[in-house]
């Protein structure tokens, strides 16, 4: 065979094998978009998450910390519990007391969310010295502003619920509404709206509160507490610890982004 065509078929090889791994490298790439898209997709996906199904593995419980200040608890995995169809936060004396003597149960979403519809069906406690939640938040810790948008039920009278919000830490937002109903005795609706220029809370569906200044902007986590406080008795009246364990139930959540 002379050179001239060795170098040919050399070259024809090599271009094959370059137009094969470029395809190859191509068509991984498209399979690997396509997986992390999915991936993606399903993290957003939190339309509806029915605790009668178990624990979501879009949200995991806190465990081994405390946050300090009027928090009285120590966030403890075991203190976030499924049975009946339903979830439960507890709070109850601590086990293994690190600085604060009870522990509280928390469970919060892997990922970050912005304006949509954020509902959860829930049940609160009734106890002095507690409160019982459903907000959004992210702040320092996520390399974030403080960012929280509130929907809190006092233990010490769980015929109102508290709407609040924080934009890069700035709050005191507090509204107090009046249920109708006591929060502690049947499953109910709450739910906000969280647009670019307004927040609108409801209750069972009905519109009751809307708040058009300096409105949240940080994406997100979604999530769920119930802890006992101290220093905050003026807030929550002093905590009465006779009745533990305590804990308050969820039946589901769900957040619908805007499009």
């Amino acid at each position: 065979m002379k050179k001239s065509v060795i170098i040919k078929s050399m070259t024809g090889l090599l271009a094959c094998a370059v137009l094969f791994c470029s395809c190859t490298s191509s068509a991984n790439a498209d399979i690997n978009a396509a997986e992390a898209s999915a991936v993606t997709e399903a993290a957003a996906d939190i339309s509806s998450v029915n605790f009668a199904n178990g624990a979501s593995e879009l949200f995991e419980p806190a465990d081994g910390w405390c946050n300090g200040s009027m928090f009285n608890v120590t966030w403890r995995k075991d203190n976030c519990t499924f049975s009946d169809g339903k979830m439960q936060l507890i709070i109850d004396k601590d086990k293994t007391p690190l600085t604060v003597p009870y522990s509280g149960g928390e469970y919060r979403s892997k990922e970050f969310y912005g304006y949509g519809r954020y509902e959860v069906r829930m049940k609160a406690i009734k106890n002095d010295g507690v409160v019982s939640s459903f907000f959004t938040y992210t702040g320092p810790s996520d390399g974030n502003p403080w960012d929280e948008i509130d929907i809190e039920i006092l233990g010490k009278d769980t015929t109102k619920v508290q709407f609040n919000y924080f934009t890069n830490g700035v709050g005191n937002h507090e509204y107090m509404h009046d249920l109708g109903f006591d929060a502690s005795e049947n499953f109910h609706t709450y739910a906000f709206e969280w647009h670019k220029d307004k927040i609108v809370w409801f209750v069972d569906g009905v519109e009751v509160y809307t708040a058009d200044k300096n409105i949240p902007v940080t994406e997100s986590m979604i999530m769920m507490n119930a802890w006992c406080g101290t220093g905050v008795d003026g807030w929550l009246n002093a905590f009465d610890d006779s009745k533990l364990p305590l804990a308050a139930e969820y039946e589901s959540i769900s957040y619908v982004p805007f499009k």
